[in-house]
């Protein structure tokens, strides 16, 4: 889910940046009483997301137009899917396709990026979530698209959770006292999620009685070793270099999630046409 009042305010940045004072080609080329109606459709097959947003995109720069969708976020399409239609001025639908092409293409291409991998693990118990590696300004979205494309979200902020890493421990001098001193004011119902890169460490935050024990960059054998030690007292979440090729594997080890910035800096945008 993402805020619509912010969804506006971006939506009208995006404008000014790609129109500046006006469409000269659009200005200068099309009547202003002409009329048009393009089609946006799938080129290659896709998960839909942001398709409230494209429609929000036409309809913030003209009112008067009409713009039907016909798919919703989460569908799966096949090539030649017709996503939208949008009637009404050929001038205000020229000036606006691409800003709405391109975030539409943005975020299917997350969500359709974050289905393959969550197709990876299906089966084995672990849950695919995502990272604080987005484009700035663009996060609410993309975290959304992960949601559409069936996978889940970590923080979505730094204010949304306690996470304990190495630089933050040897300022504490240990895991036990990083814990100890986030929990003397921790808000009741935050969780404190503690990196591990080694088994000791695993072993430490586990006394500590951490909600989440991130294993980051271990082998699977390290894995394995700290599911059994852990045996359900901790949520273990798997990060730090996992790809598609080396996914399922690490989800056999039996963590609960597995966290991984592909789905969103490495996703490829998807190919969506606006047709006459």
């Amino acid at each position: 889910m993402y805020d619509t009042f912010q969804i506006d305010r971006l939506i009208e940045l995006w404008l000014a940046e790609d129109i500046g004072s006006c469409d000269l080609t659009a200005q200068l080329m099309i009547d202003e009483d002409a009329q048009g109606t393009f089609h946006m459709n799938a080129r290659e097959p896709m998960v839909i997301a942001g398709i409230n947003v494209a429609n929000r995109i036409f309809n913030i720069y003209d009112p008067a137009l009409k713009v039907t969708k016909h798919v919703r976020d989460g569908d799966k399409v096949e090539k030649g899917t017709r996503i939208l239609t949008v009637s009404g001025s050929a001038r205000s639908i020229l000036t606006t396709e691409r800003p709405a092409l391109n975030i539409l293409q943005r975020l299917c291409g997350i969500a359709t990026e974050t289905a393959r991998y969550q197709a990876a693990v299906e089966g084995t118990g672990a849950r695919l979530i995502d990272t604080r590696k987005t484009t700035p300004g663009l996060r609410m979205l993309e975290k959304h698209a992960v949601a559409c494309g069936g996978g889940l979200n970590h923080r979505l902020g730094l204010d949304n959770g306690v996470m304990l890493k190495d630089n933050h421990i040897a300022v504490a001098g240990s895991i036990e006292k990083a814990v100890a001193r986030v929990r003397a004011k921790l808000p009741v119902l935050t969780k404190i999620e503690v990196e591990c890169d080694r088994l000791d460490q695993v072993k430490e935050a586990l006394a500590a009685k951490v909600d989440v024990i991130m294993v980051d960059n271990m082998s699977i054998a390290d894995m394995k070793a700290a599911v059994a030690m852990v045996n359900g007292a901790a949520k273990i979440e798997a990060s730090g270099g996992i790809n598609i090729n080396t996914i399922r594997d690490i989800a056999m080890t039996g963590v609960d999630y597995i966290s991984t910035s592909k789905i969103t800096q490495a996703a490829p945008p998807v190919d969506i046409g606006l047709d006459e």
